[in-house]
Formats: structure tokens, C-alpha cells, sequence
């Protein structure tokens, strides 16, 4: 019969000998796990196409998990794609414009502020005070990037896109007519060319509405340029006024409509007709 001591000490060698080996093993373990993802990394480094299929599966695999859990699709590039902005993010006289035409108008105020502050930088681009731009889409749309009138007008500013089919090709077709951020480049566009051809905002009005060969625009003008005042005073007044370039009107007077500039806005024009103008004065 053996004694407990050397019993104790029997169990104390095989417990170390378990130990150090299982050390060992995992050591190794360690090792090669570490040669294997070296060797992965060196492998994807000089096979991109190999990095790139990985990523694809590991996305595939995060998205197919994130579906069963949630039960949607993820779209990544909604966001972008989205018109909207954080109105505390304006200017402070952007800012309150923007809060605004939401409050006035029943809009959000994220996707105001995005048109706001394209209607800011159109502004600048194209020389029109920038209020003024929005009293037209508050008159034309009342902010509404679907509205189309019973004479195709379209979007936001209400653009003849059978008229002003070309000025849509920058931006893809005439579809884009309902993209807020393209309706409203090319209507502020239409805008400045309208008033370098009339020499004023009330005769580039008249215009833009089809009035330009009839004795009224049915009132038109008068309510555009009554929003224009509201919305400069909400701003504070700090946005530049619109300003005429003299050389353009006293063409204008010499030469009246002999211009391709000014038969083409004519012809425009007329394709707007009173059924836009009984439109806008029932606004």
C-alpha cells in the first residue's frame, strides 16, 4: 500500500505534466492560427479581387442577418438621395426663413431648409435676390415638388417641361422636372433670363406665368412680389434685391423682342396660357 504523500505528489506531477502540456498545445495553437492569418492578409494584399469578393460575402452575410432580424431591406444610399437638411444648420436668416415657409405653408421644415439653401445659392449664381425665388414656388406650388398644373406645368416652379425640355438635359431628362433641387435650377434660370429680357421682375413675372402678350396676368406679379416682401422681412432684409443689368434693358427699348433670347421666352410664354394664370389667382 502506497503512502498518501507519494499518492499527493503523484497527482501534483501528472496535474503539471496536463498543464504544461496543454500550454504547449495552445501555444502552438496560437502560432498557427497567427501564420494563417499572416498568410491571409500577404494573400489578399496581392489579390484584390480576392479582398473584394471577401468583402462582398461578409456584406452579403451582415445584410441577410440584418433582414432576418428586422424584417426590411437596408437601403444605404436613402439618405443621399434625400432633400433634407437641418434647419438649426442655416444661416440664421435661412434659418428663419425656412422655419417659416414650413409653419405657413404645413412642410417640413427639413427638406424647406435643403430648398432654402439651394434657393440661397441659386441666388447668388444667377444675381436674383433668392426670396424672391421662393415667392415664386410659394405662389406656383405652394412648396409641392409633385404639382403639376393643368397645362404641364410642372413642379416646384411650375416649369413648362415640354417648353424647357433642353434645360433638363444636365439633369437627366425631363423627370427630373420633380426632383426639387433641378426644378428649381432651372425654373431660377428661367427666372433670369425672363427678367434680362423684360428689364424687370414685374415684366419677367408676366412672362413666367404666360401673361407676356396679354393686357393682365390675372394678378400674378402682385401676389409673387407680396410673398417676396414677407419673406424678406423675415429674413431681416439682408438679402440682395435682384438687379437688372442696364445694358439688357436699354436693348430692350431699342430693339423690343428682336433677340432669338426674347422671341423663344415669347414663344414660351405664350404655351402658358390663361389657363396658368386663372390657376395661380385662385392660390
Amino acid at each position: 500500500m502506497s503512502k498518501p504523500g507519494n499518492w499527493v505528489t503523484s497527482v501534483r506531477t501528472i496535474a503539471a505534466d496536463i498543464t504544461e502540456g496543454f500550454l504547449e498545445i495552445t501555444h502552438n495553437s496560437f502560432a498557427l492560427i497567427g501564420l494563417i492569418v499572416a498568410f491571409a492578409a500577404v494573400a489578399l494584399f496581392a489579390h484584390p479581387d480576392l479582398r473584394a469578393q471577401g468583402e462582398v460575402q461578409l456584406r452579403t452575410w451582415l445584410q441577410d442577418r440584418y433582414v432576418a432580424d428586422v424584417g426590411l431591406t437596408p437601403e444605404p444610399e436613402a439618405i443621399e438621395r434625400a432633400t433634407a437638411s437641418n434647419p438649426k444648420e442655416l444661416p440664421k436668416d435661412q434659418s428663419a426663413v425656412a422655419y417659416w415657409i414650413s409653419k405657413k405653408y404645413k412642410v417640413a421644415a427639413e427638406p424647406i431648409a435643403a430648398i432654402v439653401a439651394e434657393a440661397y445659392e441659386q441666388g447668388a449664381q444667377q444675381k436674383i435676390d433668392p426670396t424672391l425665388i421662393l415667392a415664386v414656388m410659394a405662389i406656383e406650388s405652394r412648396f409641392n415638388p409633385f404639382a403639376q398644373s393643368t397645362v404641364g406645368a410642372q413642379g416646384l416652379m411650375q416649369v413648362m417641361t415640354r417648353v424647357h425640355t433642353d434645360k433638363y438635359d444636365n439633369f437627366g431628362g425631363n423627370h427630373a422636372a420633380f426632383d426639387p433641387i433641378s426644378n428649381l435650377r432651372v425654373g431660377a434660370a428661367i427666372l433670369k433670363e425672363y427678367i434680362q429680357i423684360t428689364g424687370s421682375v414685374e415684366g419677367a413675372l408676366k412672362y413666367y406665368v404666360g401673361a407676356a402678350n396679354l393686357q393682365t396676368d390675372g394678378g400674378y406679379a402682385a401676389k409673387v412680389l407680396a410673398e417676396h416682401r414677407r419673406l424678406r422681412q423675415v429674413a431681416g432684409s439682408s438679402t440682395p434685391t435682384t438687379q437688372v443689368k442696364p445694358t439688357l434693358v436699354a436693348k430692350r427699348m431699342v430693339t423690343p423682342m428682336k433677340d432669338d433670347a426674347a422671341t423663344e421666352a415669347v414663344a414660351a410664354s405664350n404655351v402658358q396660357d390663361s389657363e396658368h394664370i386663372a390657376l395661380n389667382s385662385n392660390l
